[in-house]
């Protein structure tokens, strides 16, 4: 049986040029199955992980409908809303539909936090026909008046369990209480749970489901392995690794933006060519960090988990987790950043004491044991023979010794727990936020 080329999908000539551009002939699981009723105009809901081909999944007959369907700009309107939860997948998904929309007559725009609103303002004011946004800065300029979804037609919310991780999901719905009652919904997550279902009913009317690589399975051409290491010769056993040349792309993850910090200093001080990636850093930063990374010019990109979503390299060697992750779906996500378009990736695992039972939680998720390497010279004998706790145990453990600096009073050590845009990698707040009282002595008692 011939394997089904984009020309098979119905696609319109304009976009089978762009696609013939960018050197993409056949489509993948999720484009497949996605294309042909989103042309026909039914609600989708996806589940689709990172890598998968999901943007071109829904931004190819979108764009399709809108060519067959051409209208005047009305001002401050998009046709189509695609809401995003970090800065880096807006500019990504922007991108693509810069890319795909290369030979069809199609205005778009993307905003979002972190930098000067003025140009986003101006890119709205005729109207378009695709909007990309974050969710903090689209409430924003909607409140000033600046954007307008009364006419909306088609609304996408891509990446809705990191938008429920990131505590985005009272914006959310301020969002959609925006919407006009009559529109075309789209709807994806890498993930499922039960809070994610409830938020797609209340979105999509009689959806079309389609779901590839579910996040139980990891990519078959991943060669993953696990170091148990003590806590404090992680530092040591990573400096050992970068000795070998064959890490020649590698992202790091940790999990606080401190700790992304803390690892790319030792590797700096020890001579390898690294930056971080987090949501304290400005855009500027973050997006030259992203380029060096793509042009070779730094070895390793240490991130955490929400920073790292949007980041699309193909040719990454090795995938480092540093810390082990409390969701294991998370693992899967992390790991998915190497061996992509058909090449091979590693995936090396640090592993401490407490983070057996992470590790297990991984390996439930994953169904199957991630091979134990023991052939480095800081492999312990005690992280191997040491009993696994309960998971409540062991994150409050690792949670409680937390980062080799204290979390400031009134935040969480942890990235992407509270709906503050600084976390999410939106418009920094000042770190003032929680003024330090003035304590006066107390004024001399007058008689009465």
């Amino acid at each position: 049986m011939n394997t089904p080329a984009f020309r098979d999908l119905n696609l319109i000539d304009p976009l089978l040029k762009a696609l013939d551009a960018v050197g993409y002939t056949h489509p993948t699981p999720i484009q497949l199955k996605a294309i042909p009723p989103l042309l026909e105009g039914h609600d989708l809901l996806g589940c689709a992980q990172t890598g998968t081909g999901k943007t071109a999944a829904f931004a190819l007959p979108l764009i399709q409908n809108l060519k067959k369907n051409p209208i005047r700009y009305n001002a401050k309107q998009p046709r189509i809303l695609v809401l995003t939860p970090t800065r880096e997948l807006a500019i990504q998904v922007h991108d693509n539909f810069v890319e795909y929309s290369k030979f069809v007559n199609l205005k778009t725009s993307v905003i979002f936090g972190g930098v000067g609103q003025a140009p986003q303002v101006k890119s709205m004011l005729g109207g378009v026909d695709v909007l990309v946004a974050t969710p903090g800065r689209l409430l924003d300029l909607i409140n000033q008046r600046h954007v307008s979804l009364r006419e909306l037609e088609v609304f996408v919310l891509d990446e809705a369990d990191r938008m429920l991780d990131m505590g985005f999901i009272h914006d959310i719905k301020k969002i959609i209480a925006l919407l006009p009652e009559k529109r075309h919904n789209l709807f994806f997550s890498a993930t499922m749970p039960k809070e994610i279902e409830q938020l797609a009913n209340t979105i999509l009317r009689n959806p079309i489901r389609v779901a590839v690589a579910p996040v139980s399975s990891t990519a078959e051409l991943i060669e993953q392995r696990v170091m148990f290491v003590d806590k404090d010769k992680k530092r040591d056993l990573l400096k050992h690794l970068f000795q070998d040349p064959s890490l020649s792309k590698v992202i790091i993850f940790t999990r606080t933006k401190h700790g992304a910090n803390k690892v790319s200093e030792v590797l700096t001080k020890a001579g390898i060519k690294s930056d971080a990636i987090h949501g304290n850093k400005s855009q500027t930063a973050r997006q030259n960090a992203l380029n060096n990374f793509k042009d070779g010019k730094i070895r390793a990109l240490i991130a955490t988990d929400i920073a790292a979503r949007g980041i699309d390299v193909d040719d990454i060697t090795h995938v480092i987790n540093f810390e082990l992750p409390h969701e294991p779906e998370s693992y899967v996500h992390r790991i998915g950043r190497t061996a992509r378009a058909g090449a091979k990736g590693k995936a090396i695992a640090f592993c401490d004491a407490e983070e057996k039972s992470l590790l297990k939680q991984i390996e439930k998720v994953i169904k199957m044991e991630v091979p134990l390497d023991p052939n480095q010279p800081y492999h312990s004998d005690a992280v191997e023979g040491a009993r696994i706790l309960k998971p409540g145990q062991a994150k409050a453990l690792i949670e409680s010794r937390g980062p080799s600096r204290a979390p400031q009073r009134g935040r969480r050590p942890q990235e992407g727990r509270r709906p503050s845009e600084a976390r999410s990698g939106e418009k920094p707040r000042s770190d003032n936020r929680f003024p330090k009282k003035k304590f006066r002595s107390p004024a001399p008692k007058k008689n009465d």
